[in-house]
């Protein structure tokens, strides 16, 4: 169906299973992090079911790269990430419809209702700026969240996926001891997807025949469903002797396909056979040039002052025609004075020449968050609006977007109401794409607390943790006068004490030329 990539994002609940026998990852390196071993280039590490992993598998259509996101116990906190790091491989593609790369999520019952970025991951999912082409979302339905199971305590409505009926996408509920059946729905999805690339929802109503975790015993508060799920045969199993009674494989086969499989597990070796070892994949992105670095090394950044002369003209330009409002025309007209040396550079000016120069020098750029365009603060201005304009959608100018031809695409993205998932989204992109300077703002340096889980799971911890590098730039207006005790304050204090181990810049600039 001309899919290339897939990128899943999953929870704890059979994330073992999926490591092993979809990805390819070695037995052995599993079983040696059940004996708590370790990796020592990682400072902090973590727990084995928070691993992602990533491999190239050979299919009917051809050679498939398939990733499994990293992710913290933050139930459904991935799937905004998982969503922007498909972004950025669909852009390195030019896959603008979505057609090559796949989003795949698997959620809980209990957590596909009860966590909210889910709802703003949905409402996100048909914007410009974080469309993905669809999701599959994958429900494991157990029918328990950890030790609730009372349908009058779980949520509110009758089934997990009914979120699903807010962007009206199609909900598949399939009996999830029939393989055959599961594969048809799966199937179904897919078509559905790719014809018209929007979400589509498989609810697996089955069981957790164990306790949430190891030392979980389900017994104390679900002893009728467990009763039931003792007597329960498995899924494995009824496959086996369906598949017998019809004649498709001889008695006893299912036995030795199990000794086969027990024997390549316990000598560590490989259980799937797809696995591509020596596949060099295109888009392949490279972050050594970034490992490894001090923080003292030398970076020249220095522009020609004629060359900058001409950025800001650029980046003050307005075509014929093109009415601004008038206060937006006084600002253009000072910036105009700036690009001639006669008037100080303001922070507005200064931060435009910054993403110019970069965009000269070949670099990317994508800037999002609520009202970036404009800016809160009517500081930015990185969208032009043409006041004589007779179509809501039309008469818009980017001045970045028009520096020379074939520069690198800028992006500047109001983003929908909301900070946990577009700052997952961007911190999933950043990910994603060295090449690009990839930014969230704040629209007041307090709303960074909506987004928290993300800042200290992923952005902050996620190199110590998983050795995963990220260039996120979040921007968070601090210290502005008359917005009360809240919006004044962007709690540089927390970001303070997620420095330890030379993790991130907590940068103050206190002028334009910083």
């Amino acid at each position: 169906v001309g899919v290339q990539e897939m990128v899943i994002g999953m929870a704890h609940r059979g994330r073992l299973n999926v490591l092993v026998n979809t990805l390819g990852k070695m037995p052995s390196d599993l079983f040696s992090e059940f004996e708590g071993k370790y990796v020592v280039e990682l400072s902090a590490g973590d727990v084995k079911y928070h691993q992602g992993f990533s491999s190239d598998v050979i299919t009917p259509g051809g050679p498939m790269h398939l990733t499994l996101a990293f992710n913290p116990s933050h139930l459904e906190a991935v799937d905004p990430v998982v969503e922007g790091s498909v972004r950025a491989r669909q852009h390195r593609r030019g896959d603008t419809r979505g057609d090559q790369v796949l989003p795949v999520l698997l959620h809980g019952d209990a957590a596909i209702a009860g966590q909210g970025v889910v709802q703003e991951c949905l409402n996100m999912a048909a914007t410009r700026g974080y469309y993905t082409g669809g999701t599959i979302h994958i429900v494991i339905n157990n029918q328990i969240g950890f030790t609730t199971s009372d349908p009058r305590d779980t949520r509110g409505t009758l089934y997990c996926t009914d979120i699903a009926k807010m962007v009206d996408a199609p909900i598949f509920h399939v009996n999830a001891d029939d393989p055959e059946v599961c594969m048809l729905a799966v199937d179904l999805a897919m078509e559905y997807r790719q014809q018209f690339h929007k979400d589509v929802f498989i609810d697996l109503v089955c069981f957790r025949r164990l306790g949430h975790n190891e030392a979980d015993e389900p017994m104390v508060t679900q002893p009728l469903m467990y009763k039931k799920i003792a007597a329960h045969p498995g899924t494995r199993k009824l496959y086996a002797q369906q598949l017998e009674a019809e004649g498709v494989i001889p008695a006893g086969e299912a036995e030795r396909m199990i000794a086969e499989y027990r024997a390549a597990m316990d000598k560590g070796h490989h259980t799937n056979k797809t696995i591509l070892s020596n596949y060099k994949r295109p888009y392949a992105i490279d972050w050594s040039q970034y490992m490894g670095g001090h923080w003292t090394t030398r970076y020249v950044s220095a522009v020609p002052m004629e060359r900058l002369k001409a950025l800001a003209r650029l980046s003050a330009s307005v075509p014929d025609g093109f009415t601004l409002h008038p206060r937006v025309q006084k600002v253009i007209a000072e910036r105009l004075e700036m690009a001639e040396g006669t008037r100080p550079l303001d922070w507005g000016m200064g931060e435009t020449l910054a993403y110019a120069t970069l965009l000269d020098e070949g670099y990317g750029v994508r800037l999002s968050g609520e009202d970036v365009s404009r800016g809160t603060f009517t500081h930015r201005h990185a969208v032009l609006h043409d006041q004589k304009r007779e179509k809501w959608d039309a008469g818009t100018w980017v001045p970045l977007q028009h520096l020379k031809d074939g520069q690198p695409t800028f992006e500047v993205i109001d983003s929908v109401l909301s900070e946990y998932g577009v700052l997952g989204f961007e911190s999933g992109y950043a990910t994603s794409d060295p090449t690009r300077l990839v930014l969230w703002e704040a629209q007041f340096g307090d709303f960074a607390n909506c987004a928290q889980v993300v800042i200290d799971q992923f952005i902050a911890a996620g190199e110590v943790k998983w050795g995963r590098v990220c260039g996120l730039v979040l921007l968070l207006p601090h210290g502005y006068e008359g917005q009360g005790p809240e919006h004044s304050s962007a709690r540089p204090e927390r970001f303070l004490q997620l420095c330890a181990e030379h993790n991130m810049q907590v940068c103050v600039p206190t002028t334009p030329a910083q």
